[in-house]
């Protein structure tokens, strides 16, 4: 094996660009690449780095209608259409230039990452640019044009690789993935996430559980606002590794979204990059004890672009590549980038703890919940 993990590297996936006021920036992934490399991390040995390439269109297809990949293609060339109705226009979705082409990108680093692990040339793989959960089948959402952790399950699946344990920690419901397998029993869903009564997508509510032979492989987690580091943890670990134990995949698929923390402009939970360290070091624990290592991650939410999603996902990929990482950032990364921000950056990959931050009663009653409904599934007892 030439690296326990593998990052997949994809300078095109920056053409993947809403705009300069859109929060969804591609600077947030180039510069979790250069810290990621600052850290001195890709030159481990145990490290690999991936090429990316474009998904092909039978890829995406295995996924998303033909007419949306249509629509997506002539969208993004500048054509006139009825674009609304495929989820284009003003808002979370407009339309960008080569807007298929770069969504291409992004799904083909997934697919990468996926073909890197069933094939054994590493045990993890982590594609930063990917974990755009929300596109439909036939519907852009979310600042989402094509469901590339989707598309790498769907691929595994093609490949004869299953069971498939999905495990989503973005603050948003996972609600394209859960969508597009709600009714597939090979693949289990799993996100803890804000609550859809607070937060888009408006879903992901504990009753949320499959539908026809795959009825209780949806799993939801739904916490209110203001959940800090110690109750989402308790929530993460109380049902998230036991089911997906009970579950035995054979591939772990993440997506790791960052906008959890308690600066993200987006949402309401107050998680720290303490709550990160400790949640990639479950899943990397998770991995190796039940699908033999086999671990594929990609990135997701996360707005604050420069303060956080680096440091962030750099952890994750540390803890993919079994690195302890000393505390302090780089000082040339720091001055780049406060360079090109025109504003300062955190030195440390820590940060002070809350000032509160303890187990509520509302986290402990949604544990309590989601357990009776979801655990007798699975053989577990609430």
């Amino acid at each position: 094996m030439s690296g326990t993990a593998g990052l997949v590297l994809c300078p095109e996936a920056r053409g993947y660009d809403h705009g300069p006021q859109h929060p969804l920036r591609p600077q947030r992934v180039l510069s979790t690449w250069s810290l990621i490399e600052a850290c001195g991390l890709l030159e481990r040995p145990n490290v690999s780095r991936l090429a990316c390439r474009a998904a092909a269109d039978p890829e995406i297809g295995l996924v998303h209608e033909d007419a949306y990949i249509e629509a997506t293609k002539r969208a993004g060339h500048g054509e006139d259409g009825d674009w609304d109705r495929f989820g284009f226009g003003p808002g979370d979705n407009p339309i960008f230039p080569n807007m298929h082409e770069a969504a291409a990108f992004v799904a083909g680093a997934s697919l990468v990452a996926a073909e890197a692990v069933r094939d054994g040339s590493v045990l993890h793989a982590f594609n930063a640019a990917g974990g755009l959960h929300h596109a439909m089948r036939a519907r852009a959402s979310g600042f989402c044009v094509y469901d590339d952790p989707a598309i790498a399950i769907a691929w595994l699946l093609d490949h004869d690789v299953h069971p498939i344990a999905y495990v989503d920690v973005d603050v948003h419901h996972g609600d394209g993935v859960q969508a597009i397998f709600y009714r597939d029993q090979r693949v289990l869903t799993v996100s803890i996430h804000q609550s859809g009564a607070t937060l888009f997508p408006g879903t992901g509510f504990v009753d949320e559980r499959g539908a026809g032979d795959a009825e209780g492989t949806a799993v939801n987690v739904p916490l209110q606002p203001g959940v800090g580091d110690r109750a989402w943890l308790a929530a993460f670990a109380e049902i998230v590794p036991p089911v997906v134990r009970a579950f035995a995949p054979k591939v772990l698929v993440t997506q790791l979204g960052c906008d959890t923390h308690r600066t993200d402009p987006l949402a309401q939970l107050r998680l720290s990059t303490a709550a990160y360290r400790e949640t990639a070091a479950s899943l990397h624990d998770l991995a190796h004890e039940v699908t033999g290592g086999r671990w594929l991650a990609t990135g997701g939410g996360g707005y604050q672009w420069a303060t956080v999603v680096p440091r962030a996902w750099t952890i994750a990929f540390a803890e993919m590549a079994g690195a302890e990482l000393p505390d302090a950032l780089p000082e040339p990364w720091i001055e780049e980038l406060e360079r090109d921000i025109g504003g300062e950056v955190p030195a440390t990959f820590s940060e002070p703890p809350l000032e509160r931050d303890e187990l509520d009663g509302r986290t402990e009653r949604t544990i309590d919940e989601v357990k009776r409904a979801c655990f007798p599934s699975f053989g577990l007892r609430p």
